[in-house]
């Protein structure tokens, strides 16, 4: 590249900078003379055309805005931003199906741009597909708060405000009327008094109410179901199954121990991290890398059946616990094993509504679990179950490995029908979050 090229380059980026600064600083008249300026010269620079094109739409000249706009796509027809500005102004022109293709589009390439998720719900909204609309607004405003965007005035653009209290509205409205109708055929089948918990539960979990939380340990990080006794440890006497799978533990650590051995199957339970440093909030090992791996008979609900397959006799007793099981969301049932040194760091789980039980395995001197201030050593073959919304930490201070199955059963406190409703409300909530794409 010659110097007179390198030369011109460089001060058209000067100029494209000084643009942006006028635009910036609320010149919004002189950052589009800047950039029509710059446009005489380079007719494809992108910003310059995204910029006029919407210099144009605000001054109700959309017929310029969108010939500037697919202008800009084809200097590069993947670019999200100029996606968004075309969704925006073929909505405004009332062509709503290309403007919610743009859009889709967009977050095709920026799946984080909360601003073309807004303008896609807004734009399906008004093409009477409210119910898709919905969780749209929904990732939009999770998006922009979670960014520090769309809290209030001073972080809302003016222009924006309106639609982005709209979105709120809705949002408020309409996952109130999704998930009460949800369980409406369980309260006609049972009465309201039956379902006065969930209600109350689902009423926290959208903020209509405060958790008030009966122990400042205690933390659900997804659901907080109210009224449950705030126990840590549970009494052995609310499990009678307990015994059965008790019965079960030679065999269990006889299959266990042949896994352990081929070393496969094994994962990492906290998933995979691209650093080591990523895991500092997690795990530590002052003798050497913390590892906390498992071996998944089910993961987020989902049945591991090579995993069941290895150890047919482990399988069958899971078959006959009493575990939670909500589709793609609970159980998680694992071989877990903690290396020497290794310490899981004080943490909270998701929810009350499941607890957790611990079956020992292989225990060592000097390991134990601290859950809500109260600690708990493991007796091999013999279970107990904790409430982890409650932070807890575990550690292995011995030069030995320890195992201990780990299985999600449901909270005894919780009666049938709460049980049912739950299943149908917290997969409800997950498809819409991933609706929403959170």
């Amino acid at each position: 590249m010659s110097e007179t090229t390198l030369a011109r380059e460089s001060a058209l980026a000067a100029r494209i900078d000084e643009a942006r600064r006028l635009a910036n600083s609320g010149q919004i008249l002189q950052a589009e003379q800047a950039f029509l300026a710059i446009l005489r010269e380079s007719p494809q620079e992108l910003d310059a055309l995204n910029f006029v094109a919407i210099c144009a739409h605000e001054r109700g000249q959309f017929a310029q805005a969108l010939a500037l706009l697919e202008r800009a796509r084809g200097v590069k027809v993947d670019d999200p931003v100029t996606l968004t500005n075309l969704g925006v102004t073929n909505a405004v022109l009332g062509r709503l199906d290309h403007a919610i293709e743009s859009l889709r589009a967009a977050l095709q390439n920026a799946p984080d741009l909360f601003l073309a998720k807004l303008r896609l719900a807004e734009t399906l909204e008004r093409a009477g597909r409210p119910a898709e609309a919905l969780p749209l607004y929904f990732g939009a405003i999770f998006a922009a708060q979670g960014a520090g965007q769309w809290l209030g005035d001073s972080t809302t653009a003016p222009g924006l405000r309106p639609l982005v209290l709209h979105a709120m509205r809705t949002i408020a409205a309409g996952r109130r009327r999704v998930f009460s109708d949800l369980i409406a055929p369980l309260r006609e089948r049972h009465g309201a008094a039956a379902l006065a918990r969930v209600e109350k539960c689902l009423a926290i979990y959208l903020t209509e109410l405060p958790a008030n939380y009966p122990d400042p340990l205690q933390r659900p990080k997804f659901l907080y179901f109210p009224d449950l006794p705030p126990k840590k440890f549970y009494e052995r006497e609310l499990f009678p199954w307990y015994d059965a799978l008790e019965e079960k533990t030679a065999a269990i650590r006889e299959e266990m121990l042949a896994v352990l051995a081929e070393d496969s199957g094994f994962e990492p339970f906290l998933g995979h991290f691209d650093k080591p440093d990523q895991l500092e909030g997690y795990l530590s090992n002052q003798k050497g890398p913390p590892v906390w791996n498992a071996f998944f008979f089910f993961r987020h609900g989902k049945r591991n059946d090579a995993n069941h397959e290895r150890c047919p006799r482990t399988s069958a007793a899971l078959e006959a616990a009493p575990l939670c099981r909500i589709p793609d969301h609970a159980p998680e049932v694992c071989f877990s094993v903690l290396t020497p040194g290794s310490h899981i760091l004080p943490h909270h789980g998701v929810t009350n509504t499941r607890l957790v039980t611990h079956l020992a395995l292989i225990v060592p001197e000097d390991c134990a679990i601290f859950v809500g201030g109260e600690a708990r050593g493991w007796e091999e073959g013999r279970c107990f179950s904790f409430d982890d919304t409650f932070e807890h930490e575990a550690w292995n201070r011995s030069d030995k490995t320890r195992v201990v199955m780990l299985a999600d059963v449901w909270n005894p406190y919780l009666t049938d029908v709460e049980r049912e409703a739950l299943t149908t409300l917290v997969a409800a909530i997950g498809d819409f979050n991933t609706a929403a794409g959170i």
